[in-house]
């Protein structure tokens, strides 16, 4: 009845991982921020693969400890047992990638949050609900925090829990090798080894590299130091040996590592090394806790530590269990997975919760990107447009009161300050990209003729793009246009955002039940894999059926469909709405002028004030997700 497959212990910190590749960390000129910190890579990792997975550790009250506490929740783990020290900052490591072989970093680890640790930390509930408790090395490297370790391994025991450890051998972090050491992996240390074997008899797996357990063994003969860690730990030993793979040994070391239970490997393009033993380690505690055999539970960790060295950066890099599964059936296609587009879409698709939280399964949109649409209405001027924008997020953010499954479009040429206040309110946001009204399709100067200004973007904007077409383009302005969309897609990934694709065919020509479904299948054959799509209101069941399976046929992961409004009355969005609901994947709507023409209208001329507008535009959005969700509902009723 335990409802945590595995608890973690020790470090989490805020990564800073250099972008450029190749050159000294002294010359690196932009960072990728991602969390930290071997058990709270491990903790994801685990997650990523199913299990469900909490870690104990401590952040600090500021901005990067706050980072670290909703990443863990947007991944999937429990943060009962994240701590947060008011006194004391979360810790840093700035890191880059100079080739194959090297990996500079810095820990900036003085007096952080989670070395606060204490035994008054450890909740015996957690523990007693917990499958197995994991310990990382460098928590045993203070008495504090070993207390707190040693605290939490005794609960696991008398609550029947597996413990695990995970050598995890930094020697700056046990103060035998200096602060620009941290890439070092190996110094010796009589007192380190002493610490340690005072401990290997508490645990039930304990892993490493070789040269941790050299460290843990006091030789650097590894058979040797293999037999000192069994002399003193009945646990299962397993050995990891880079390109050679990893070992398990369960009872007595025999006199070749390569007599152990092995998994198969993979021939993978070592790209960055950082990490990759923490998904190791969250592949072999899947096999573990699932009770495979060990040779089964080592190809999972062989498989998720090959992602690992195959990507930028620690935990983005670990794999859903439907990407492992898919790996592991397929094969390796080419060594440098990252660059494996099949594989890519996967692992977007299946951990895009990681990257943008929350429930998006009901979507309720108000759009009030339009830029055109406002310009020309009397009284317009772009100071007046920008404080209407912000009076629409403020009937939006009336409606959603905190709740989930609401969003805006808010553009940022008009809208810009309320598109910057919607951060952080739990609103979706998309933001526009297009040239309103442009076909052949243009973006936004803002944008730059590469895309490179949606690096400026903040990581939970969607990017949304409109395009008018039609299956009947010529061959000329299809090719154009395609192009267009791939090349501000591509940019969207390489950003890490959400992409929302909107097409309106019956602006162009005529429309039948086969007209959406074909455009569909188009931007797929052209490499475009939207995260949603935006459809105008299809009138007939079929459109609906032919239009999901074009999508369903190229990528059932997507996140699913939204419906535009065309500034359509009320009672006609009800009729198309009662159409779409019976489709799971239409999510929602993404409304604009039925909610907001004639407010703007009678705002921008002085007719209402503030006030007026914003309750106007509050009902009328309240009454749009009130039909929806009445709609929806009575469908499920009918099924």
């Amino acid at each position: 009845m335990k409802t945590i497959d595995v608890v973690t212990i020790g470090r989490s910190s805020v990564d800073l991982y250099g972008q450029q590749v190749g050159g000294r960390l002294e010359d690196m000129g932009s960072f990728a921020k991602y969390i930290g910190g071997s058990p709270t890579n491990i903790a994801c990792g685990t997650a990523r693969l199913g299990l469900r997975s909490a870690v104990i550790t401590k952040v600090g009250d500021e901005h990067m400890g706050r980072f670290i506490r909703e990443q863990l929740i947007r991944e999937g783990v429990d943060v009962r047992g994240v701590g947060t020290d008011p006194d004391r900052l979360t810790a840093l490591v700035i890191l880059g990638i100079r080739d194959q072989d090297s990996f500079p970093l810095i820990f900036y680890r003085q007096d952080c949050a989670d070395m606060a640790l204490s035994p008054d930390d450890i909740d015996e509930d957690l523990i007693a609900d917990a499958r197995c408790v994991l310990a990382t090395g460098t928590h045993l490297s203070h008495p504090q925090t070993e207390a707190a370790v040693l605290k939490a391994l005794d609960l696991a025991r008398q609550h029947g829990a597996r413990t695990a450890l995970d050598i995890d051998y930094r020697p700056n972090l046990w103060g035998v090798a200096g602060h620009g050491d941290g890439e070092s992996r190996f110094v010796e240390s009589a007192a380190v080894t002493a610490r340690l074997q005072a401990t290997l008899h508490r645990f039930d797996l304990i892993v490493g590299t070789e040269e941790e357990f050299h460290i843990a063994g006091g030789t650097t003969d590894t058979l040797a130091a293999l037999r000192t860690v069994r002399a003193v730990s009945d646990a299962t030993l397993i050995c990891k040996r880079g390109a050679a793979g990893a070992v398990a040994f369960e009872g007595a070391i025999p006199d070749s590592l390569d007599a152990g239970q092995a998994g198969p490997g993979f021939p993978i393009e070592v790209f960055n090394v950082l990490g990759a033993g923490d998904g190791f380690f969250s592949g072999l505690l899947k096999g573990w806790m699932d009770d495979e055999p060990w040779p089964r539970a080592l190809e999972y960790a062989n498989a998720c530590g090959a992602f690992a060295v195959s990507r930028h950066g620690c935990t983005p890099a670990y794999p859903s269990l439907e990407e492992l599964r898919f790996f592991l059936d397929r094969g390796v296609m080419r060594p440098d997975l990252r660059n494996d587009p099949d594989l890519e879409q996967i692992h977007w698709a299946t951990n895009r919760q990681g990257r943008m939280g929350g429930d998006w399964s009901t979507m309720r949109v108000f759009a009030f990107d339009h830029r055109i649409q406002l310009e020309q209405m009397e009284g317009y001027t772009p100071a007046k447009g920008g404080a209407f924008k912000q009076l629409c997020l403020r009937a939006a953010l009336q409606v959603q009161d905190g709740q989930a499954g609401y969003g805006i479009l808010c553009d940022n040429r008009i809208g810009r300050e309320a598109l910057h206040a919607a951060s952080g309110t739990g609103l979706w946001i998309g933001r526009p990209a297009e040239w309103p009204g442009s076909r052949p399709l243009a973006l936004e100067p803002e944008l730059g003729p590469d895309c490179g200004g949606l690096q400026e973007w903040a990581r939970e904007n969607v990017v949304k793009v409109l395009c008018f077409c039609h299956p009947d383009d010529d061959a000329a302005l299809r090719a154009e246009q395609e192009a267009t969309v791939a090349r501000l897609y591509a940019a969207a990934r390489r950003n890490g955002l959400d992409f929302l694709l909107e097409i309106i065919p019956s602006k162009v020509g005529p429309v039948d039940d086969d007209t959406t479904a074909t455009l569909i299948a188009q931007f797929y054959a052209a490499g475009i894999f939207p995260d949603w799509w935006k459809l105008e209101p299809l009138t007939s069941p079929e459109a609906w059926s032919k239009a999901i399976a074009a999508i369903e046929a190229h990528d059932r992961d997507t996140r699913g469909i939204v419906v535009l409004g065309l500034d359509a009355p009320e009672d006609q969005l009800a009729a198309s709405f009662a159409v779409a609901v019976e489709f799971q994947l239409v999510r929602g709507f993404a409304v604009g002028r039925t909610i907001f023409g004639s407010v703007a209208r009678d705002w921008l001329a002085g007719r209402i004030d503030d006030a007026q507008a914003v309750a106007t535009m509050a009902q009328r959005y309240d009454r749009l997700c009130r039909i929806w969700d009445d709609a929806r509902a009575a469908s499920r009723v009918a099924a």
